[in-house]
């Protein structure tokens, strides 16, 4: 299947997206590219997320935007961003995606009225649900972090979705090697450019969850290589008292996410059969206030959460 739309001929201009989608408002600005929200002009109301791409900026990254549009078009699950299609005309490439206009993660948390344990539990195991959809799918996210797990809508239930498959790999060897994922966020075994694989990903939720349930993360240093330097040697605490009233069942769930070893590291799977997921062991206590005053913190130092790919 082409990557693009194109005519028969390979010619760049019998496709284009004005004449089947009706661009409004700009969503957002990055440095190569605009978001615009945009409606399907056979299907009036019918609203998109369109990504705009300059041509001179994919320059020596083509590659790089081909595995996303191979690895979203594997990818057909209720919490995954969806790509719904792809032109290439002359000077733009652009990608046509689910509309999600609910917010990130932390976002959302900090500005709710009320936070429990459940809640966490219910979230994440949404993300374990999509997760576990991908690793059996070989595809692994590389890149899991609270600015990539969005709000579906504005709602109160609104369900979560992931999104920004950047850095997100096909595992076709079983194993790669390449040192890519966002500091704070990323496993052990990346650090130390080892081989590695979907674990990864387990770990990254593992960190989410922590952050989740305390508003700070688990590893921080100003100093990258001492962020490093504790993320190998896995040292992370459940400080009192900011972890007093969390139940032993969460901090065993983090800690078997958070396992040095990839190989004893839980997987998907196991961790949605996890108590703290599966059963009644997550606490109902309203942890609001202590997460939300931390998280708005750890929200204004942003240094810990920049992606990089080696």
């Amino acid at each position: 299947m082409p990557l693009f739309r194109k005519d028969k001929k390979g010619s760049e201009e019998q496709f284009n997206i004005r004449d089947y989608y009706e661009f409004k408002d700009v969503l957002g600005t990055g440095a190569f590219s605009k978001v615009f929200l945009a409606e399907q002009i056979s299907e009036p109301g019918f609203l998109v997320a369109i990504k705009c791409i300059d041509k001179k900026a994919l320059k020596g990254k083509e590659e790089s935007l081909e595995n996303e549009i191979k690895v979203l078009r594997k990818l057909r699950h209720s919490n995954i961003v969806q790509l719904y299609d792809t032109f290439d005309e002359k000077q733009y490439v652009y990608l046509v995606m689910e509309l999600v206009t609910g917010g990130e993660l932390f976002d959302r948390i900090v500005a709710k009225g009320s936070f429990t344990e459940r809640d966490a539990s219910i979230l994440m195991r949404q993300v374990l649900e999509a997760a576990a959809f991908m690793h059996e799918n070989g595809v692994v996210h590389r890149d899991l972090k609270p600015e990539n797990l969005l709000y579906y809508d504005q709602t109160e239930d609104s369900k979560i979705m992931i999104s920004d498959f950047g850095l997100s790999k096909i595992e076709e060897s079983g194993v790669m090697a390449t040192a890519c994922g966002t500091p704070g966020y990323v496993a052990p075994e990346v650090l130390q450019q080892k081989p590695y694989g979907k674990a990864v990903d387990i770990w990254s939720i593992g960190v989410i969850t922590y952050i989740l349930l305390c508003g700070y993360p688990p590893f921080y240093d100003e100093n990258d290589a001492n962020l490093f330097a504790q993320i190998i040697r896995g040292e992370y605490e459940f400080d009192s008292p900011y972890w007093d009233e969390i139940s032993e069942s969460a901090k065993d769930f983090i800690s078997h996410l958070m396992c040095c070893d990839p190989e004893q590291r839980y997987t998907c799977h196991q961790a949605l059969a996890h108590p703290w997921i599966n059963g009644d062991t997550a606490g109902t206590k309203d942890i609001h206030c202590l997460v939300a005053s931390h998280l708005k913190k750890s929200l204004a130092k942003r240094n810990w959460k920049k992606a990089f790919n080696a």
